[in-house]
């Protein structure tokens, strides 16, 4: 696992205690968790095991119950512009065009008109909606609402990207469309990423490295390198050794004890 003196982002034995009216649900018990500048992580693990609290965490939307969770060394105490989060909504303003939608976080930020038109007309391009950028989002499929919010979050330049089951809604053809997409956006203009997903085909076609997290309470359970080649094509996926990787994780997921900090069986 990358040092937490090299990591773009570190999460350092993080609890999660939300109080019940009967008891208090530990969402996350003790995680760490390293992940380096550029790297693409994918997280995977059975509901409720707090794969998207600790996105929230790393997001500045909840705050640790104990423990401390860092980007470029700095204590994570609310939202920043360096992190963008992409939710399984879409999240787009529905009275604004693919293109206005796109310039919004520009704007925001004090770009002017001539800049935030060429910064969004190149992630159009990126994401292929040249053919959509006047439309509105009542227009669009669903997935290209979604590459809509991904060339959204791009397009302020954000050093990290979070990413909470961004293509848990979408049709299977349509999901690894985006999968291929995605990536070859990445590979273009590099982020830290973490990806948060139910879909272990999806986390092991995507990551260089696979989180398996664990349930009951959540914690870390195992983490998978994925030593396959980029760009990850058809090939890739129909690949022995894409295969043996998925069976690995798909164990590590769903053959699981609950409640115990025992790690993973030895590889």
């Amino acid at each position: 696992m990358t040092t937490t003196a090299t990591s773009k982002i570190s999460v350092q034995a993080v609890h999660k205690v939300f109080p019940l009216k009967n008891d208090d649900f530990v969402a996350l018990d003790r995680v760490s968790l390293d992940i380096a500048d550029n790297e693409f992580v994918t997280v995977v693990g059975p509901s409720g095991c707090g794969k998207s609290t600790l996105m929230n965490i790393l997001a500045g939307l909840e705050t640790p119950t104990d423990g401390v969770a860092l980007v470029d060394g700095i204590r994570v105490d609310g939202p920043g512009p360096e992190r963008g989060v992409i939710f399984q909504q879409y999240a787009l303003f529905p009275w604004l065009t693919v293109r206005k939608n796109i310039e919004f976080g520009l704007k925001l930020a004090g770009l002017g008109r001539e800049e935030r038109r060429e910064r969004a007309e190149y992630f159009i391009r990126i994401v292929g909606l040249e053919q959509f950028a006047d439309a509105l989002p009542k227009m669009l499929s669903g997935g290209m609402k979604q590459r809509c919010a991904i060339a959204r979050a791009y397009a302020v330049n954000p050093s990290i990207l979070l990413m909470d089951e961004p293509f848990g809604a979408l049709d299977a053809l349509t999901r690894v469309t985006l999968q291929e997409q995605l990536l070859e956006t990445w590979s273009r203009e590099k982020r830290t990423v973490m990806f948060i997903t139910h879909d272990v085909d999806e986390a092991v076609f995507l990551a260089n490295r696979v989180v398996v997290m664990a349930a009951r309470p959540g914690r870390v359970y195992d983490v998978i390198d994925v030593d396959l080649p980029y760009p990850r094509t058809e090939e890739v996926r129909l690949s022995p050794e894409f295969g043996e990787l998925r069976n690995r994780v798909w164990h590590a997921v769903y053959h699981q004890t609950a409640g115990t900090h025992a790690g993973p069986p030895s590889h």
